[in-house]
């Protein structure tokens, strides 16, 4: 008599979803709404953190280092620049952007590939040219 009581009472719920949009379970019984916990969390293919947020040191270890390491090397690049330490300045521009294209290409960021590749592009032309007015004049 237990189960059969116990058969009837899960009979009567029924899977409902608030305004929210989380599903919910309701007794017609007693009207009574509890809230049904999800037991696994599927990702999908539109919600993939790696491609709406900034990955952290413990998702991607090596793309975190080399992004401060770069960021590092960038902000001293510009205080070359703007104390004007040339070429010093644009060799070490030259590794900072290398280093934030590599991280754009492990994020697959697009837009931060493109800048950074247009950069260091060029970086590498007024590099060049110092070596080519410097060495061959």
């Amino acid at each position: 008599m237990f189960s059969k009581n116990l058969e009837e009472e899960n009979f009567m719920k029924l899977e409902v979803k608030n305004a929210e949009g989380n599903e919910m379970l309701q007794n017609e019984g007693n009207n009574e709404t509890l809230q049904k916990e999800k037991q696994s969390s599927v990702t999908k293919e539109h919600e993939n953190l790696t491609k709406t947020l900034t990955p952290t040191k413990s998702n991607h270890p090596f793309s975190w280092w080399v992004k401060w390491v770069s960021s590092i090397i960038l902000i001293v690049a510009m205080i070359f620049t703007a104390n004007n330490i040339y070429p010093y300045n644009l060799f070490l521009h030259f590794v900072g952007i290398g280093g934030w294209l590599i991280v754009a290409i492990v994020w697959n960021d697009r837009a931060l590939i493109v800048i950074n590749a247009v950069a260091l592009a060029i970086f590498a032309n007024g590099m060049i040219a110092y070596i080519l007015k410097t060495y061959y004049p």
